[in-house]
């Protein structure tokens, strides 16, 4: 959220916490309920809806749609989610997205091809806005020249539904195998979580890489966005190995680092960056091999990388500089009760307090 709000023109309200709840431990957002949006509408102009859906029923959803309405106070909705990332049966958030996507007043997505998708279902024009840089500080690189392997990371994380690991790592295996009879060096790293979803899948994950000496799979804590920032910013080629999806902060984080991202074609992922989007089959370990060698293809020396992503950082900052003055605008027309249309209005007009019902960033 913080990447989207201009802190000169909104002030963001913190999600209520939950009495007894430790710091760190994440809660169905407490600024969705009626009762809150009720008896807090002092407190907001407007409210503005990322993530956080699954967490009620279709009825507790319009329930604080409604107490938003009775109060006066407009409801934003960015659809990052049109597939639930989270789940795996799809119908129980399709019912929700029935409830939020007909009624908030404004809506907002990140890709074009995601707009026409709404569009589609629900009638329904969005604000196509990009997702800004997750970066904070400039990151180096920190891959060193000359490497002879193809360095390729994919992260499982805590093995969530719709990542499907098993199947990446028998793609990656059988991969490197192809591009080892190539004569093509690579070094495949798999990245998964000390605490998992599932054990039992962890463990054919570790079996599914056959002790190729190629594929290393290795489990480690919950990183911090430094750590992950520096082991993706080491790597020549990302692996997204989606079941599902719409939008990806892997993708945007990949693109600030100028590390070129292989990935299933789900959602509207592709469409985020498609010139550093390699699609593949993980049932087809062949697609993966070319995306590797087309990494291998990309390849620059270090002071031309760096040159390039000095002028993507400038790039990217620019951009986010654009995406909140956007953001404010759309609040502050929606204040104001006035249509905006998909270039935004110029408005120099303050948005007023935006309350951040389940913020975060795609996933």
């Amino acid at each position: 959220m913080r990447a989207i709000t201009d802190p000169q023109r909104v002030t963001r309200l913190a999600d209520p916490t939950v009495p007894g709840a430790p710091a760190e431990q994440w809660w169905p957002p407490v600024a969705m309920t009626a009762q809150w949006l009720s008896e807090n509408a002092h407190e907001y102009d407007l409210l503005h809806v990322h993530f956080g859906l699954e967490s009620f029923t279709p009825e507790e959803l319009r329930a604080g749609l409604d107490a938003a309405r009775l109060a006066g106070r407009p409801v934003i909705f960015t659809v990052h989610d049109l597939d639930n990332p989270q789940i795996v049966d799809q119908e129980p958030y399709r019912e929700l997205l029935d409830v939020i996507v007909p009624s908030a007043d404004h809506l907002i997505t990140l890709t074009p091809s995601a707009a026409a998708e709404i569009e589609h279902r629900w009638r329904r024009t969005s604000t196509v806005l990009a997702h800004p840089t997750l970066l904070e500080r400039t990151a180096a690189d920190s891959r060193g020249s000359g490497a002879d392997a193809v360095r390729v990371g994919i992260a499982l994380r805590d093995l969530r539904p719709n990542i499907d690991a098993e199947s990446a790592v028998r793609a990656a295996v059988r991969a490197a195998r192809l591009l080892d009879a190539a004569g093509q060096a690579v070094e495949i790293e798999v990245l998964m979580n000390d605490r998992v979803r599932d054990d039992r899948v962890a463990e054919r994950v570790i079996d599914a890489a056959d002790g190729h000496a190629a594929v290393r799979v290795r489990r480690a804590p919950y990183l911090s966005d430094a750590e992950i920032e520096e082991w993706l910013g080491g790597l020549d080629l990302f692996v997204l190995p989606y079941r599902h999806g719409t939008h990806s902060g892997w993708v945007e984080l990949c693109y600030d680092l100028g590390v070129p991202v292989a990935g299933v074609d789900v959602g509207h992922i592709r469409s985020q960056h498609p010139s550093e989007f390699y699609v593949i089959d993980l049932d087809e370990p062949r697609t993966l091999a070319a995306a590797v060698s087309w990494a291998q293809s990309a390849q620059e020396p270090s002071s031309s990388k760096a040159t390039r992503l000095m002028n993507r950082r400038a790039e990217r900052e620019e951009q986010r500089r654009e995406i909140r003055q956007a953001h404010a605008r759309l609040y502050a027309d929606a204040v104001a009760g006035v249509p905006s249309d998909a270039a935004g209005v110029p408005s120099d007009a303050a948005a007023g307090v935006a309350s951040d019902a389940a913020a975060g960033v795609p996933a």
